[in-house]
């Protein structure tokens, strides 16, 4: 299959540049598979499509402050973008400009308060680096740290908890779960008080999800890898949700991903902690989820990919073509859709 048929035509308009000012007035496309049919709603409006017995599977990483600027022993600027912790202060790195960054070389960063040295220089150009400060590593982030917005995101982030979700908890992604986004407390509140069971997976998002894909057909692409794991009390849930006829909804591909990872033949899963690189493109028989709560992506990505193969590509391509025509907001702090 051809990556160019995953394309569309997008006015750079329609990127949402700043969050919207209330999480769930956001706009939310429905799409109901069986049907065929396309309605406009708001996101606060999803309550009416959860059903009582259902589990909604979300991914509660937390965003870190991951993209560092410091200065070189030359008095040179470089960009850190931490993109995985190795082992306690030790990372892997995405470096610009990289190309006198090489083993041995030190970087200091906000005044010294914490300084990295690249212990070597990875195949895929990206440094590994230790980290040495006094303190307490999360907190010198949160001082001397910005969020890692996107590349198509040109406008700084006033507020930095406007890049991660209201149930954010374990610390590790260079990217937010960003169909996660639209929930408020007061939402998630009268979501539970439906009947409605709330699930757990943690999934720590790597910049490769924004990498594009650079091959011509699907099936020549290498997916990167992410880090993952669900507990016990999430896995009764879900288990529990699927042997008594309620829908596994997940919010976002994140979630997706991680509950197809882990799946048997019928859909149950069961507590696990590993790596994730699992590609989901048309032709794959999803196992677990049976409706999925997402953004709308960028064109010829992995994450299109995805949802086609729930919702099928020449459905998924009308409704994009809809969205734009519509002016839906796009990408991160976009508008959602409901595949149900």
């Amino acid at each position: 299959m051809k990556v160019s048929e995953f394309n569309y035509d997008l006015p750079e308009e329609l990127i949402a540049q700043v969050p919207i000012t209330n999480r769930d007035e956001s706009r939310l496309m429905v799409l109901n598979r069986k049907e065929q049919t396309i309605e406009h709603k708001h996101f606060k409006d999803i309550l009416e499509y959860l059903k009582p017995g259902d589990c909604l599977v979300r991914n509660n990483t937390k965003v870190i402050p991951a993209r560092l600027y410091g200065k070189k022993e030359t008095g040179a600027v470089v960009e850190f973008l931490l993109l995985k912790r190795i082992e306690e202060d030790i990372w892997e790195v995405m470096v610009r400009p990289g190309r006198k960054l090489l083993k041995g070389a030190k970087v200091v960063f906000g005044d010294g308060i914490l300084e990295g040295e690249i212990l070597e220089v990875l195949d895929n150009g990206n440094r590994k680096v230790k980290f040495t400060y006094q303190g307490i590593f999360n907190e010198i982030l949160d001082k001397i740290g910005l969020m890692p917005l996107p590349p198509y995101i040109k406008e700084t982030l006033k507020e930095k908890d406007r890049y991660q979700t209201v149930y954010a908890k374990y610390e590790g992604s260079a990217a937010a779960p960003t169909a996660g986004l639209h929930f408020t407390e007061e939402l998630i509140e009268e979501i539970k008080k439906k009947g409605i069971e709330i699930a757990n997976v943690t999934l720590h998002v790597g910049i490769g999800t924004f990498r594009p894909v650079k091959v011509d057909t699907i099936e020549e692409h290498e997916m990167h890898s992410e880090h993952f794991y669900i507990k016990d009390e999430d896995v009764e849930k879900i288990n529990n949700t699927k042997k008594s006829g309620g829908r596994i909804i997940a919010v976002g591909t994140t979630s997706c991903r991680v509950l197809e990872s882990i799946a048997d033949e019928n859909g149950l899963v069961q507590a696990t902690e590993k790596d994730t690189n699992i590609f989901i493109y048309p032709g794959y028989k999803f196992k677990c989820i049976d409706a999925l709560i997402t953004n709308f992506h960028l064109p010829e990505s992995t994450l299109i990919m995805l949802v086609s193969a729930l919702a099928g590509k020449d459905y998924i391509m009308k409704a994009y073509e809809e969205a734009v025509k519509e002016k839906y907001r796009f990408f991160s702090f976009g508008d959602a859709m409901f595949i149900q």
